[in-house]
């Protein structure tokens, strides 16, 4: 999931899921990269099955069972909870795609701020990142050394993201809890910078779908250098860069229907790169893997 605004009050909350209940589903299905049936347009090929829209409700044919509304289908496409799932749909639609009354005053774009530090709660987020995630040590040692992983007043692992001249442009929030999440901060620039790890003096580059991806992956293959993307994206703006700069480029997303459709959008945009698919679901779920033998 993205862009979690850990600042958002129930009002907000409330206010906000009043907004996005009028967001017409076709969009929806859209934005998550839904595709339409060529022979029945009423029918979307999503990734719990064939779901069918009729106005405000829905259908899902391969599960039998259905809804109604934006918030309900989110939630159904995304298993993740009510406040999120607002929260994902404001920050995609609610400045653009959405049919608002004259009198509902869009909400602003946040500003991005680095998420407060709280080194109370980091060995939380390392212990996770260890003994959950079976990420090395001496990795995430070395990562907040550098400032670029530190836990926030919550408890989540904070990942920044870097753009031009390695300015922070970004974050992507992990929830490590009971209830496990990820996320953007508020205001974040995915399309601007991006988290990287690993060798820079290499010119091998694989993309990743998040940060712990990325550091998997480069547990996994030490010499290399990795991205993540925050999320699969076909064309993310700065990719042009690493290629014209020399970079062997890999897109390393995850081995589902999503990962493989934008990875294979993202070749026939840019036949540089090529498929580096995980063996299993993903790079994290590789490690594990290799690290439980």
């Amino acid at each position: 999931m993205e862009c979690l605004h850990v600042s958002d009050t129930f009002a907000e909350i409330k206010q906000k899921a009043d907004l996005v209940r009028q967001i017409d589903l076709i969009s929806v299905l859209r934005i998550t990269g839904a595709l339409q049936d060529k022979l029945d347009k009423k029918k979307w090929h999503t990734c719990k099955g064939v779901i069918s829209v009729s106005g405000p409700k829905f259908i899902n044919w391969s599960q039998g069972i259905g809804g109604g509304g934006a918030i309900d289908l989110i939630i159904h496409l995304k298993n993740i909870d009510f406040k999120t799932t607002v929260l994902w749909l404001a920050d995609r639609f609610l400045l653009s795609h959405i049919q608002r009354s004259p009198e509902v005053k869009p909400i602003p774009k946040h500003i991005f701020q680095p998420p407060q530090s709280d080194k109370a709660r980091l060995p939380q987020v390392v212990d996770y990142l260890c003994h959950v995630r079976f990420l090395p040590l001496s990795m995430i040692q070395s990562l907040i050394l550098s400032g670029l992983l530190y836990a926030d007043p919550r408890g989540n692992a904070v990942f920044l993201l870097l753009g031009k001249g390695k300015t922070v442009v970004g974050a992507q929030l992990r929830g490590i809890t009971q209830i496990r999440w990820r996320g953007m901060a508020p205001g974040s620039r995915k399309d601007l910078g991006f988290f990287p790890v690993g060798n820079s003096t290499t010119n091998n580059l694989i993309l990743c779908e998040s940060a712990i991806d990325a550091l998997s992956f480069l547990a996994l293959h030490p010499d290399g250098l990795a991205v993540s993307t925050s999320g699969a994206t076909s064309n993310p703006a700065w990719l042009h860069s690493f290629i014209k700069n020399g970079y062997h480029v890999f897109c390393g997303f995850d081995a589902d229907e999503t990962g493989d459709r934008l990875a294979e959008k993202m070749i026939a945009l840019h036949p540089y790169v090529k498929r580096l698919r995980p063996s299993i679901h993903d790079w994290n779920g590789v490690l594990k893997a290799k690290s439980k033998k």
